[in-house]
């Protein structure tokens, strides 16, 4: 079955199509674009116009424009719109009005990529299920979510962002979902609100378009979590609250062992037993949230715990990896937690947390003794307090017990100039420059943690230390 066959596509949109075509999937990336995809030609950085060609040269099914580009066909199986990002909103509205998908919203300051993920990997095993791919949850990334949803999907997460006020409320009038998730508020794009009041609010709005009744779940442990439950009262909403101090779903005792973590809960006062095989107080409150709006929305509570307990975090979000530095000895190695998409105060505390409980090994390399090492990248978008933020690192526990801190960026340097002289690594401007000697500020038996926003692009020292040997999943 195609997703959008010409005549679908243009009732949705009110376009003009040339060409009777059928394509099967929707791409604004000419890079990962496969054949039969819908190009989508958004203007960003560069006019999306400019590579239809190449994208109907790769296969395309069609692509979706306001005018014939410049080198394509007169004739070429095309989508004519006055507006592309109008119309793509248009594709995902009709997709959505389609389906009879039970629609997930998931936002909050920090963990709504990963949560999405656990509910992927818990939902998938129980029915066809369509999520927002990567940290696609912008303006263009829940209609682009929405217009690749299959006819037949019976389950559908999508992920809502925001860096300025009135942001999530189209997204999720959008997305019309029938139970939604507010994974925590912090201080996270405080450069485009008054305070953390301010976020609350915006993070409620995801609230505002359930139907009356619907389930509403939000992390009662944040200091806002008041603004949040009034949200669904107003709005007469079945609110589920989760969290230490939730009193739908408690999270009673959690015990990290090792690499894997293990939660004592209890909802509707009955105890529930779950595991991940990750360590992290953070991701087990993400879990806690999961399987909430999971049994919420009425999928088997049992199969979810299963799955939850195979879910490891991704690439730049808690990954963890082996580093074997010599090809003939696996006992010569470091661990690295690549934590490197991105950073806030309250993701940070909880990475930092993460790496201070970490089992080191000693007796290996040139020092024979491991050691909890960080690279720590600016903070970005946090306003006025920004630099008192980056400096208050410096007085967490978590901080004090680690052995070395290498900062990266000039808000780092508020942390840098804090540390004791036993602690201090290193501190430059770009992670470009941290890379040049890594090798000596490294050896195995160490634990290693990356982390900082995407644009300090902590990613290339996570890159430079793969390099430096050979990456073994710690499964």
């Amino acid at each position: 079955m195609s997703l959008w066959t010409a005549a679908e596509a243009v009732a949705a949109t009110g376009g003009r199509a040339q060409g009777d075509w059928t394509v099967d999937g929707v791409s604004i990336d000419t890079r990962t674009l496969e054949k039969g995809d819908l190009f989508v030609a958004l203007k960003d950085v560069r006019d999306g116009h400019d590579f239809v060609a190449a994208a109907l040269d790769k296969g395309a099914g069609a692509a979706l424009v306001s005018h014939i580009p410049d080198g394509v066909a007169a004739d070429a199986p095309l989508l004519i719109v006055e507006d592309v990002l109008k119309g793509l909103e248009a594709l995902g509205a009709a997709a959505r009005a389609r389906t009879s998908a039970k629609v997930i919203g998931i936002t909050g300051s920090v963990g709504k990529t990963s949560t999405k993920e656990m509910l992927l990997a818990m939902l998938a095993p129980q029915g066809r299920t369509h999520a927002s791919v990567a940290s696609y949850n912008n303006h263009w990334g829940v209609p682009l979510t929405l217009a690749r949803m299959p006819v037949d999907t019976e389950y559908a997460i999508i992920e809502m962002g925001m860096n300025h006020p009135g942001e999530i409320l189209p997204l999720t009038r959008l997305a019309r979902p029938h139970a939604a998730l507010i994974t925590t508020v912090a201080a996270a794009h405080l450069e485009a609100f008054d305070n953390i009041t301010g976020i609350a609010l915006e993070k409620a709005s995801i609230f505002d378009s359930l139907p009356i009744g619907a389930p509403a779940v939000y992390n009662a442990d944040v200091e806002t979590s008041a603004i949040l439950a009034a949200k669904t009262h107003d709005k007469r909403l079945h609110g589920i609250a989760f969290g230490e101090h939730g009193f739908d779903w408690k999270l009673k005792n959690l015990d990290i062992q090792g690499d894997i973590t293990v939660v004592q809960a209890e909802f509707d006062d009955k105890p529930l037993l779950f595991k991940l095989a990750t360590p992290g107080r953070h991701f087990a409150m993400n879990g806690l949230g999961a399987l909430a709006i999971v049994q919420a929305i009425g999928a088997d509570l049992g199969q979810a715990v299963t799955e939850l307990g195979r879910w490891t975090p991704y690439k730049g979000r808690g990954q963890r990896e082996v580093i074997q530095l010599d090809p003939l000895d696996p006992r010569e190695a470091l661990s690295l937690i690549d934590d490197s998409y991105n950073a806030n105060p309250t993701s940070m505390e909880a990475s930092l947390e993460v790496l201070a409980g970490a089992v080191t090994s000693d007796g290996l390399g040139r020092k024979g003794k491991g050691r909890r090492i960080a690279f720590l990248g600016d903070m970005k978008e946090l306003g006025e307090d920004a630099v008192a933020l980056h400096a208050g690192l410096a007085h967490l526990d978590t901080t004090k017990s680690l052995d070395v801190i290498h900062c990266v960026g000039p808000l780092m340097r508020a942390l840098y100039d804090l540390l004791p002289e036993h602690q201090r690594g290193d501190w430059f401007e770009t992670s470009a420059e941290m890379c040049a000697g890594l090798r000596h500020k490294l050896d195995a038996g160490d634990v290693v943690l990356a982390k900082g926003s995407l644009s300090m692009k902590l990613g290339l020292i996570v890159d430079a230390i793969r390099k430096m040997g050979h990456p073994l999943s710690e499964d």
